[in-house]
């Protein structure tokens, strides 16, 4: 419940909310607990509403969608990204983040925001994040692959889907062609040149690590850097979650994710999964 105009009104369960050249969305009530969802790469930041719908009731959830896929908009660098999420909090009054939740290549961003922003943040749940070292003339050589793979979700309607990208899940392709929409070339190899970086993982505080979980599918690509975030972050946890590709327990069964990340939340701990190892 909001205070406006003298008078006591319900805050709406949805709204589209511009802050800076990001788009952000948001469910819930801003007087509950804060998830703030950084999503993966070729997609919109909507792309997490099935999984926020699912934590509404109990949580206040935010969904930024990237520059890089926002209609008109330039994307300048990591830093300006994660100054624009600290603006959109500031402006919510909000003074810390019960959970963060980064898919794939939002775990770089997420990185970004935890590490930089000052804002306390209690919880991290990373779903396959992309935490890799590729060198720059590799990123550029990946840049027209990518774009055109992206660029095709859209020309194609979706029909390119089971093709080339890394999930070929019906339920994420709306948000691959509407990112794919709003997709140039200049953003995504702007973007390139300052994730995916050939540096060091950032360093996490001892304590945050315990309070942050590394998630791979067994059967996805981003499994090979597993080892080498955890020999990083030897505080963390990692589990592996058998028979799954990338981001896929979340886009096919978004209700027992959310259910997941609530136990998370409460208890500090996977709750029993029968694929968790």
């Amino acid at each position: 419940m909001l205070l406006q105009n003298g008078r006591v009104e319900k805050e709406t369960d949805k709204k589209w909310t511009e802050g800076g050249n990001m788009v952000f969305k948001t469910t819930g009530n801003k007087s509950e607990p804060v998830v703030l969802f950084f999503h993966a790469m070729g997609v919109t930041g909507e792309s997490s509403m099935p999984v926020a719908d699912k934590l509404a009731g109990k949580f206040y959830c935010i969904m930024p969608t990237s520059t890089v896929y926002c209609s008109g908009q330039r994307y300048c660098s990591k830093r300006d990204e994660v100054q624009q999420v600290v603006r959109f909090l500031e402006k919510q009054e909000i003074k810390e983040i019960e959970l963060v939740v980064a898919s794939s290549i939002g775990a770089d961003l997420a990185m970004a925001f935890v590490t930089n922003a000052k804002i306390p943040v209690k919880h991290i749940f990373f779903d396959g994040g992309q935490f890799a070292q590729i060198g720059k003339v590799t990123r550029r050589i990946m840049v027209p692959f990518l774009y055109v793979a992206m660029k095709s979700l859209y020309w194609s309607n979706g029909k390119t889907l089971k093709k080339i990208m890394w999930c070929d899940d019906d339920k994420i392709k709306p948000y691959f062609i509407k990112a794919g929409k709003n997709l140039t070339y200049r953003n995504l190899r702007k973007q390139l040149t300052d994730s995916l970086e050939d540096k060091p993982f950032p360093k996490l505080p001892e304590e945050l690590q315990k309070h942050t979980f590394w998630e791979f599918g067994s059967k996805e690509e981003h499994f090979k850097y597993r080892s080498a975030v955890m020999q990083t972050y030897i505080y963390g946890n990692f589990p592996v979650f058998e028979g799954f590709n990338h981001m896929q327990y979340q886009i096919r069964d978004p209700e027992g994710f959310a259910r997941m990340l609530e136990t998370i939340m409460e208890t500090d701990r996977l709750p029993k999964l029968t694929f968790a190892i």
